[in-house]
């Protein structure tokens, strides 16, 4: 069992050494990773380390999620600049 308190997206990059990953529950969580399991344990203490750094700057900090979910994804395509 995941010990997260918010969902995770995880993607996979065209660099096949990193993922990224962000929660859609908590804004301006992000992070990069060099597998998906690396992104796992980055984001489970990475998300506590955000929520205290909203605190400490008294932002609102979101609930957490009753039922957060992990999706692991191939991540959009760029589009190229007109």
């Amino acid at each position: 069992m995941l010990d997260i308190k918010y969902s995770l997206v995880i993607e996979a990059t065209e660099d096949p050494e990193f993922f990224g990953f962000f929660s859609p529950d908590l804004e301006g969580f992000t992070g990069v990773g060099n597998s998906v399991e690396d992104c796992l344990y980055k984001a489970k203490w990475g998300m506590n380390e955000h929520v205290e750094l909203l605190r400490e700057h008294d932002l609102p900090v979101p609930s957490p999620n009753p039922a957060p979910t992990v999706l692991v994804r191939n991540a959009e395509p760029a589009l190229a600049a007109t």
